[in-house]
């Protein structure tokens, strides 16, 4: 049941992902020039509150125990990655871990 769900939010993600590449190819082609959403970009376009809301939790909950080093130069690099990459690497390391294994025989 969990590889199931695994493979169906990646296939989700996968998904979003090529979204994600398909608008950003359209804003490319309509401006004739490379234009790449950031995701902290669209993060902010769809739920600022929860951005802020994510912003303040590891501020003030996670870097007093792991140091500042937390949000501003690795969550904002993660931000800063183009929402189809970060989506489609997540998707499909969620299906790889959801992915059904063989079954191992020995022959004689």
């Amino acid at each position: 049941m969990i590889s199931f769900l695994s493979r169906f939010v990646g296939l989700w993600f996968v998904a979003g992902g090529l979204v994600a590449l398909v608008v950003d190819a359209a804003k490319t082609i309509a401006a004739s020039a490379l234009t790449v959403t950031p995701f902290g970009v669209a993060w902010s376009n769809l739920s600022p509150a929860t951005l802020a809301s994510v912003q303040t939790f590891v501020q003030q909950k996670l870097e007093p125990h792991v140091g500042h080093w937390l949000w501003n130069p690795l969550i904002q690099m993660i931000l800063l990655l183009p929402t189809w990459l970060l989506l489609g690497a997540f998707g499909l390391f969620l299906a790889y871990l959801g992915r059904r294994r063989r079954l191992k025989t020995a022959y004689a």
